[in-house]
């Protein structure tokens, strides 16, 4: 076990997990947050989210990137230097343009597009490259490792920038975030490049066209994208609303924010960890039964705290005085909090977190070397799309039942991808040793 925890591969996958999550909220969030600092209208800052197209029409350029090598370094670290350097000179560029220039001469709209469009980029290739790199048993703790870099650099990208903004020009914020990309620079002229067992497609249409032919030719395809559409739909339905659910029972919007910023991703980042490294002994069938039926049933906790409501009882402020003799204004604010609302958000986020470290396993497992980048962009597109379709009708479901009905609801829709999991020895024929 120890042998798959600690090896240079993960290490890689780390760091490139983080060059991978750095660009997302620089052309979100944190360009949100200078254009409402310009006085730039919020319809304006409507239209500006189509930036963030690139990430849903990934897989059009994919078969590219299976289909040629670059001329440095390898088939999948050459691809992702090339990214990572058209990125850093991107973000770079961003810091000189500021929101009102893009909005009174559009043309200049199109530098954080080409982020965005880089950054997608990056995201097929290092998502092959952890395809084709990791074994079966890495897979899981590989994957965990990923959500973990790549959660630790949304962190500093959407939540530093803020606070270094308040300190220093925008300008100098996207430089210096435009720098953060030597990290990944760095891991991908050191990293290995998987062992190429396969040939690449001979042609652009055979790059086109081969990887759904491979896909759809396998024992049980159609019913692997069901159960690619199904294994997450409960969580995407628990948390669709949860802050309007916690406004509704009469939680501060700080409370909120507080308890979801520290609780929730320290519960999310321990729960992948911890499933990940389970995963070396589980294997990934188990682990997709037993992280899909915790990630389920956590859903019942936000039932319980519906049928209980608010009920404030510990002092967090308190409590952090103390115990370390440190005190924060903004918790001294909060006064007391719900202990059943903290475990609820923490007891869904961490067996979310473990779920996710299973499921994207699963994702990579299905791919084939010759085709990585490619299938793998489609079924994250497919994700995607999951999430579409169970939550344009929660609203509704939510306004028809109640709060605890749609969280039994919630919980209730992991029942179908679990009884899927009945069908996994026809689609699946994995080593793992």
């Amino acid at each position: 076990m120890l042998s798959v925890l600690f090896n240079p591969r993960m290490l890689v996958t780390l760091l490139m997990a983080f060059s991978s999550g750095i660009p997302l909220a620089l052309t979100s969030s944190t360009l949100q947050a200078w254009m409402t600092e310009e006085k730039i209208d919020i319809g304006t800052m409507g239209i500006f989210s189509l930036i963030a197209l690139p990430y849903s029409l990934k897989f059009l350029w994919a078969p590219l990137i299976d289909r040629y090598v670059p001329p440095l370094l390898g088939r999948r670290t050459g691809w992702i230097l090339i990214a990572q350097l058209m990125l850093a000179l991107s973000i770079a560029a961003m810091g000189f343009i500021p929101p009102s220039a893009m909005v009174s001469y559009w043309p200049l709209a199109l530098v954080p597009l080409l982020v965005a469009f880089f950054s997608a980029s990056q995201d097929i290739v290092v998502d092959a490259y952890r395809a084709d790199l990791l074994t079966p048993k890495e897979r899981g703790f590989g994957s965990a490792l990923y959500v973990t870099g790549y959660r630790i650099a949304m962190l500093v990208s959407g939540g530093v920038t803020l606070i270094l903004a308040d300190h220093m020009p925008w300008k100098s914020v996207y430089l210096i975030m435009s720098a953060t990309m030597i990290v990944g620079i760095l891991a991908s002229i050191f990293a290995p490049e998987p062992a190429q067992s396969v040939a690449t497609p001979k042609t652009l249409k055979d790059a086109v066209a081969l990887p759904f032919i491979d896909f759809f030719t396998r024992k049980g395809a159609y019913e692997i994208l069901v159960f690619v559409l199904l294994y997450k739909m409960d969580v995407v339905m628990t948390v669709a609303f949860t802050t309007k659910f916690m406004m509704d029972l009469g939680f501060s919007k700080t409370e909120i924010g507080i308890v979801f910023k520290f609780f929730g991703l320290f519960a999310t980042l321990g729960g992948t960890l911890l499933g990940g490294a389970a995963m070396v002994r589980l294997g990934l069938k188990k682990s997709l039964w037993l992280f899909g039926i915790t990630q389920g049933a956590a859903g019942l906790t936000f039932m319980w705290l519906a049928t209980q409501g608010m009920q404030k009882s510990i002092n967090l402020f308190e409590i952090i005085k103390n115990f370390s003799g440190l005190t924060f204004s903004f918790l001294e604010e909060l006064g007391t909090i719900d202990p059943l609302m903290v475990s609820s958000i923490a007891i869904e986020n961490f067996c979310s977190g473990m779920g996710n470290a299973a499921y994207s396993a699963f994702l990579l497992s299905l791919c084939s070397k010759k085709f990585s980048a490619t299938q793998f962009a489609l079924l994250t597109s497919l994700m995607a799309a999951s999430r579409t379709i169970i939550q344009t009708p929660s609203g509704y479901i939510q306004a028809a039942v109640g709060w605890p009905m749609y969280y039994l609801i919630a919980t209730l829709i992991a029942i179908p991808s679990l009884l899927m999991l009945l069908r996994y020895d026809r689609w699946h024929k994995l080593d793992e040793e």
